[in-house]
């Protein structure tokens, strides 16, 4: 039938069908083109967060790293030898200073004043006939009935008599002394450590393997930190400029936090810096004195020490992710009047309160991208601003603020 119907189809017709087909097909292509071309339209702008950039007052601070170390600490010792007898405290417990914490057989010591006191008593005797003796002599000479030579003798050896009472005393305040010793007495208030000899050991007199116990005071406690040559001479030349309190002078505001700690909770001054930098390793040590009332500040952790940096001055501050790398350049996204991201190289300072400061490139009232920042491909680029605050994330800037006003205000 295919047949007859293309024999019966006139000879220009048959010739014009493939062309129309042709035009029909072409037709069909350009309006799926056009639906595919509407479908593929530019999607919206990303829709970014950014923060606008003010000046505004800081304050910075540099940090450390210390340790807490007791501002008294003895190793105790025995100052007589003998057998420890007692021992009078729990170990780790805290003593007060004079309390008897060991006590040495004292019977030996006891005997040793007894004497001591028995010689004292013949020396006044033997003092008192001297003097005596004397005395007469005297007023025989005055009659000229003894002899310069006799009466001279007698008044040295009253002298005499006078001095071995003097050495005698001595003696019985030596034996006095050494029997108090016998009770081993706490110098210091503070936290007792483990007993290093306990009852029935031999101890030996200021012997150095005789170490008793160790004490260390609590209440208040230092932290030692070093500091570099370069932060040094910044600190001396700002305190020059009247920048920075002086350390050596009025005592600068520091904060210390122990590890596992958030922020920097305990307040403190420092208030001592050593004369010399140490040529080894390039450093100073400095001292801080905190208060510790609840003894939690112990002798011997690692503590992180934030001292202040400089004076209060007025700073731009943006979040750190915002910040680009371009090989040794900085640069952010900033968006302008038209809604569009535009790139600002920025020349960066030091971090303070959790975020950056911008020394060049940016001022006051630039909306700064800072987050979505991965949305924008290139500068000039359509975006949708939705505006935040300019702080680290998780409202870390609000705690650091207070934790930096906190010495500030001491």
């Amino acid at each position: 039938m295919s047949t007859l119907f293309h024999s019966s189809v006139p000879a220009p017709l048959r010739r014009a069908l493939p062309l129309a087909a042709a035009g029909l097909l072409a037709l069909a292509l350009a309006g799926c083109k056009s639906e595919a071309a509407d479908s593929a339209a530019a999607p919206p702008p990303p829709t970014v967060s950014v923060a606008a950039v003010s000046a505004r007052p800081i304050i910075q601070w540099d940090d450390f790293n210390g340790r807490v170390e007791a501002v008294e600490s003895v190793a105790l010792r025995p100052r007589v030898s003998g057998y420890i007898e007692k021992v009078n405290y729990e170990e780790g417990q805290t003593v007060k200073r004079g309390e008897v914490l060991f006590e040495i057989d004292a019977r030996s010591y006891r005997a040793a004043l007894a004497r001591a006191q028995a010689d004292l008593a013949r020396a006044r005797t033997q003092a008192a006939l001297a003097r005596s003796e004397a005395a007469r002599a005297q007023k025989l000479a005055s009659l000229q009935a003894v002899s310069t030579e006799e009466l001279e003798q007698r008044r040295a050896a009253a002298d005499q008599a006078q001095a071995n009472v003097q050495f005698a005393q001595a003696a019985v305040d030596t034996a006095k002394l050494d029997l108090s010793f016998t009770q081993v007495r706490s110098p210091i208030t503070g936290r007792a450590g483990r007993a290093l000899v306990t009852t029935g050991n031999l101890v030996t007199a200021d012997g150095q393997a005789s170490i008793l116990t160790t004490l260390v005071s609590l209440d208040p406690v230092h932290v030692h930190f070093d500091s570099d040559e370069r932060t040094y001479l910044r600190y001396a030349h700002m305190a020059r400029k009247g920048e920075r309190p002086d350390e050596r002078r009025e005592g600068v505001p520091v904060n210390v936090g122990l590890v596992g700690e958030d922020g920097y909770p305990h307040a403190g001054r420092v208030d001592f810096v050593d004369n010399r930098v140490d040529p080894a390793t390039g450093t100073i040590r400095a001292r801080a004195t905190l208060a510790n009332p609840d003894g939690l500040l112990t002798p011997g952790l690692y503590a992180r020490v934030r001292l202040q940096g400089s004076g209060s001055f007025d700073a731009m501050l943006i979040d750190e992710k915002a910040i680009l790398t371009d090989q040794s350049r900085k640069y952010v996204y900033v968006v302008d009047e038209n809604s569009t991201a535009q790139r600002r190289d920025v020349k960066l300072g030091r971090k303070a309160e959790g975020l950056r400061i911008v020394e060049e490139g940016l001022k006051p009232g630039d909306r700064v991208i800072v987050n979505g920042i991965q949305k924008v491909f290139f500068p000039g680029m359509p975006v949708t601003a939705q505006a935040v605050e300019m702080s680290p994330a998780g409202g870390q800037a609000a705690r650091l603020a207070q934790t930096a006003a906190t010495p500030a205000a001491q």
